[in-house]
């Protein structure tokens, strides 16, 4: 599974904590933003809280953490350190 991660959107860093299969727990100025999961590739789902069931709004906050997601590319030295371990 892959390491938890920061990403910047819109001047705002977001803490990504990857889960099961295209699913991430979502973490925004230290507070739980929610969970996210890839629809496809330019659309991401906020999942509901209590259901954890897609929520077919769309919302332009999550696509752009989606494709930060996407974008993501782990640091060298974050690579090296895998190694090691």
């Amino acid at each position: 599974m892959q390491d938890p991660f920061d990403v910047l959107v819109n001047g705002i860093f977001y803490s990504v904590f990857p889960e099961e299969d295209n699913v991430y727990t979502i973490f925004k100025a230290g507070n739980e933003f929610g969970k996210i999961e890839k629809d496809t590739d330019n659309v991401w789902l906020k999942l509901n809280p209590e259901t954890e069931i897609p929520m077919f709004d769309h919302d332009a906050e999550v696509d752009a953490i989606g494709q930060a997601i996407t974008n993501y590319v782990p640091d060298e030295e974050d690579e090296e350190d895998e190694e090691f371990e």
